[in-house]
């Protein structure tokens, strides 16, 4: 299965393009996030894909975006402030809300997680925030430049360089964070909360996760990412973290999409829709449970195989259990088979054959067999041989008659 990434744009809080990135999971999605990054950062960095990653396989889409001004997007930083940030973060959910669903999930890393706390009221659907080294006061952020404090009191605005760029920084900025409380948002928060944080977090104290978790209210968990730095560099902290928000936020998310029972096995094979997306179904064989689905090329999720990749599946097992049986027999010192399988025409296509009652289709499969062991060349072709012998290859090479019914209306 492969995970799915769109490029998205949406006006921002100062009427500019903002640039997002929208992480989709392979499957059918079960609920959204929205991600806002750190200070002066962008949606690229480890930790959001990190994120993103984890969520996706929990079947949870994220949206990530650039702030004004920053990464990708238009506008100048220099205009924004935290009000800015926390327009565009509504604007980013009215985009969800939008064109797919409201985000149920809010994280954010730094002052983006300070962010989401404060704009957690505005999102009625919000139902769990998560938060990585957020600080418990948004003014803390001054001590990034406080060198050019004077000069900013002074002249109204002043360059300041964080992490090797240059900004500039405004007093209205400064005027701005000091009229934020988190503390008080976080008591009136009606979301449930995970407040991650690093003991040895040196930019963000770890004090200011005990303020943020003592103002906020019950469902709220604490999460110790010991030994990691503030913007979780090393990937293993990233990872961990992604994890535990992970596994945390689906015990508070509803699923928007779930997915029918699977059928019972009332016959060797039961096939039957799962009622996510156009093409998905569940397979139940006995006792085992998969998913069939189709490329997203052609509508699908690509959440599972496709039918033509399940009947070249089967050529293949088959082929290779065929083997086996003969190499045992024959004492054959065959270590290993593999069977590699192709097909020669797309189902589209086939498909579309189909309804305009072209003439028989011809399906060509190629089945490559590779040998391990100790085989001379009398050994080899006796295995080519026997290859064309398995019952799946007779299926398929000889005529099959079917017999299709119909339940009767109830």
């Amino acid at each position: 299965m492969t995970r799915r990434a769109e490029r998205v744009t949406f006006p921002g809080s100062h009427g500019t393009p903002l640039a997002g990135r929208l992480d989709l999971p392979a499957g059918p999605v079960r609920a959204f996030a929205l991600f806002a990054h750190c200070f002066t950062c962008s949606k690229d960095i480890v930790a959001a894909g990190r994120i993103a990653a984890e969520l996706n396989g929990h079947g949870i889409g994220v949206l990530r975006f650039d702030f004004t001004g920053l990464g990708s997007s238009d506008g100048d930083f220099a205009n924004t402030d935290f009000s800015s940030n926390l327009g565009d973060l509504r604007l980013a959910a009215d985009w969800l809300r939008e064109h797919h669903a409201a985000p149920q999930l809010l994280v954010g890393h730094s002052l983006g997680g300070a962010a989401v706390i404060a704009v957690a009221a505005d999102i009625p659907e919000v139902r769990a925030v998560a938060t990585i080294g957020a600080p418990a006061d948004v003014a803390h952020i001054q001590r990034l430049f406080a060198p050019q404090l004077p000069v900013i009191e002074q002249e109204g605005r002043a360059m300041v360089e964080i992490a090797g760029r240059c900004f500039t920084i405004r007093r209205e900025m400064l005027d701005d964070l000091d009229a934020h409380s988190i503390e008080d948002r976080a008591s009136e928060l009606r979301a449930a909360l995970l407040v991650t944080h690093s003991p040895v977090d040196n930019t963000v104290g770890i004090d200011n996760a005990a303020r943020i978790s003592a103002a906020a209210r019950h469902p709220k968990s604490f999460l110790a990412l010991d030994g990691a730095d503030h913007l979780l560099t090393r990937p293993t902290d990233a990872v961990y973290a992604a994890r535990m928000i992970a596994c945390w936020a689906e015990r508070f998310l509803v699923d928007e999409h779930p997915a029918a029972t699977p059928p019972r096995a009332n016959a060797p094979v039961v096939v039957a829709e799962t009622g996510q997306g156009t093409f998905l179904n569940h397979v139940v064989v006995g006792d085992h449970r998969f998913l069939a689905d189709e490329p997203v090329s052609v509508g699908g999720f690509d959440a599972g195989p496709g039918p033509y990749d399940l009947l070249g599946a089967a050529l293949g097992a088959c082929t290779s259990m065929t083997l086996r049986m003969y190499a045992d027999r024959k004492r054959l010192p065959l270590d290993r088979v593999t069977v590699e399988v192709t097909h020669a025409k797309t189902h589209a296509e086939d498909c579309e054959s189909c309804v305009e009652g072209a003439g028989p289709l011809i399906d060509h499969f190629e089945r490559h067999i590779v040998v391990d062991g100790e085989l001379d060349d009398e050994q080899r072709t006796a295995l080519l041989r026997i290859a064309d012998k398995c019952p799946v290859h007779r299926t398929l090479e000889a005529s099959s008659h079917i017999t299709t019914t119909i339940d009767p209306p109830v």
